[in-house]
């Protein structure tokens, strides 16, 4: 993975490259893509964002002709996703079609933080209404020491 970095007087901006993993917050779903605002390069939390594209294609490995775009994200939703390449106008294509990449933040309707019920939703632990989405597989560094101390 390269680290491209641009210097501009005393500010050093850090800009996206294919394979780095993004934070996004997704603006808008239609039925062929979402497009999101890249916050974050890796671990590096941008002081502005860029714009980025999660085409139909690139939510998910297999099954391409099956995503449903409003099924995987919602307006608001955090998403995990890697940058594939520089697209039109500026905007960044970006993949989410690993395990590890998805919604690894979505809210309910009445603003309450959902939690990941399996790959494909999440519920509201207030309403318990349950809410499609392509939840990113979020291994816990502390559940897999909790699995090592256990045998």
């Amino acid at each position: 993975t390269h680290v491209v970095e641009v210097f501009s007087g005393k500010e050093l901006t850090v800009v996206p490259s294919p394979g780095d993993v993004v934070t996004v917050r997704i603006s808008q779903v239609t039925q062929r893509y979402a497009k999101c605002q890249i916050l974050c390069i890796r671990d590096v939390e941008l002081s502005e964002s860029f714009s980025g594209l999660l085409r139909k294609e690139d939510v998910q490995a297999e099954q391409k002709d099956k995503v449903e775009m409003y099924k995987s994200f919602r307006p608001g939703d955090i998403v995990l996703s890697k940058v594939v390449s520089i697209g039109d106008s500026q905007s960044y294509l970006l993949t989410t079609a690993e395990d590890e990449l998805g919604v690894v933040i979505a809210y309910g309707e009445g603003g309450v933080p959902m939690v990941a019920i399996g790959w494909q939703e999440m519920q509201c632990p207030k309403t318990f209404q349950k809410e499609n989405r392509k939840v990113a597989k979020v291994v816990s560094e502390l559940f897999e020491f909790e699995e090592s101390v256990d045998k």
